[in-house]
């Protein structure tokens, strides 16, 4: 009985020794904290550079309201595609990149990474790395987990998949039913830090419907904050990053 025990004891250990490790990186979703002591991770660049990010699309319903605004800023932006929408709209997914916009990739499902298995991390990623390949002809450039949820499993699957791992060091909280565009912008800059990326929505299939206005009314105004800053505007493959993403 006693070995029984023991034997149990360890089990019970490993179990939770796994899920620590496993959950270890999620203390990355803490923006302060990751800003400061994994700037790569973070997404801080060239302090005269924002990074322009957008997560969860494409989506008809709004995706190309903001290509539209983005040409006539003249910015590029990284756009980090939901698998599953890239197979409901693969010809907008081409449209994002046609337009001379970054790819990125999101997951394939929009699932907490912290609550799911390494299995399916795995799994989910490399679906969602096909499918955007498939629809945009090129390979994703960067990852970004739904939430900011990053797990362990998050960082094996991205490796597998030879992507750099970016969340932000700002973000418009776009996401929200009370979001307005002069939210966004004070969000933004209450968030702000040189070499900033910035997380922004050009869908709300994971947000308050239609909460992506108060992003796409945001873009003039952060575009007159930014050429006053005389910011330069573009994808995270111009941002500078040192250092991308590992633990």
């Amino acid at each position: 009985m006693r070995t029984a025990g023991r034997l149990a004891a360890i089990g019970a250990g490993a179990v939770l020794g796994g899920a620590f490790l496993h959950a270890v990186p999620g203390v990355a979703t803490l923006r302060r904290f990751r800003c400061a002591v994994l700037p790569g991770l973070a997404g801080v660049g060239d302090p005269g550079h924002v990074a322009l990010t957008f997560d969860d699309g494409p989506d008809p319903a709004s995706t190309p309201a903001f290509l539209d605004a983005l040409d006539a800023s003249g910015w590029r932006a990284t756009f980090f595609l939901l698998g599953e929408q890239v197979c409901r709209y693969p010809d907008l997914a081409a449209e994002v990149a046609r337009r001379g916009h970054e790819i990125g990739v999101h997951g394939h499902r929009h699932q907490n990474h912290l609550l799911r298995s390494a299995c399916w991390t795995r799994s989910d990623l490399q679906r969602a790395v096909e499918v955007v390949a498939e629809a945009t002809g090129s390979a994703p450039t960067w990852f970004r987990p739904p939430y900011g949820a990053l797990a362990a499993s998050s960082l094996v699957a991205a490796r597998e998949q030879h992507l750099p791992v970016v969340l932000w060091t700002s973000w418009g909280r776009d996401w929200r039913s009370a979001a307005t565009p002069e939210s966004v912008v004070a969000d933004i800059a209450g968030s702000w830090r040189a070499g900033a990326t910035v997380l922004l929505h050009d869908s709300d299939i994971t947000s308050s419907p239609r909460s992506w206005r108060s992003a796409l009314g945001a873009l003039p105004l952060l575009a007159e904050r930014w050429s006053a800053e005389r910011l330069r505007v573009g994808p995270l493959t111009e941002h500078g990053i040192r250092s991308p993403s590992s633990l």
